[in-house]
């Protein structure tokens, strides 16, 4: 059965929109393209060769695709040996137009294939940015593994990793570790469902019924 891994840059905020460069992603007059740049060290790169250590298979959205497919297969270099040969699956509704080598459509239903793929044996699903599938994977609860990398900014505006409309269920974190620039590396495992309890006294005081009437 195989993983599907979100490798994601984010802020403290929760944005994940353009993080390599300012032509990357403007939309919504979006400021702060490139916004990891400066923050890369040694420890941010290592964790890096490692997430593409073992093969995996990339999971895309298409403005993703159109980024990584603009520049991927023009260069020379490690991990551009690692992604150009790699099988990419990718959402979208112009499948004819996916010219990248082994590239294929995801089809009309995503989620359905997505589980299909799941059950299939072969290397995990790794997520590259593509904010807008990983919201469809969260409301589905299709995400294994998140693997985050926290840089220490607020950005305020931009696309968000986590929508309103993501499935509730608790993680674990499995590993952490932090860079010499503040940069939060962890990774969190699907922990079931959601638990919860109580610090409320067994023998609530007026003003504490009083005050859970007026929320109603």
């Amino acid at each position: 059965m195989r993983k599907i891994i979100a490798a994601t840059f984010v802020s403290l905020d929760g944005v994940m929109q353009a993080p390599g460069g300012p032509e990357e992603d403007p939309v919504g007059g979006f400021k702060f393209g490139g916004w990891t740049f400066h923050y890369f060290d040694e420890v941010a790169g290592t964790a890096m060769e490692e997430l593409f250590s073992k093969p995996f298979s990339l999971l895309l959205g298409r403005k993703t695709y159109d980024i990584f497919a603009a520049h991927w297969p023009y260069q020379n270099d490690a991990i551009a040996d690692i992604f150009n040969p790699a099988v990419k699956y990718v959402a979208t509704h112009r499948p004819d137009s996916l010219t990248w080598q082994n590239t294929q459509s995801l089809g009309p239903d995503i989620v359905a294939r997505l589980k299909e793929l799941k059950q299939e044996d072969g290397p995990d699903l790794l997520i590259q940015g593509s904010s807008t599938l990983i919201q469809t994977l969260l409301a589905n609860g299709l995400i294994d593994e998140s693997r985050l990398i926290i840089f220490p900014l607020v950005l305020g505006k931009g696309k968000r990793l986590f929508g309103d409309n993501a499935m509730p269920a608790a993680f674990k974190l499995v590993k952490s570790q932090a860079s010499t620039t503040g940069v939060i590396i962890a990774t969190y495992e699907r922990a079931g469902e959601i638990r919860v309890g109580s610090f409320a006294q067994e023998k609530p005081s007026q003003a504490e019924l009083e005050r859970r009437k007026n929320w109603k």
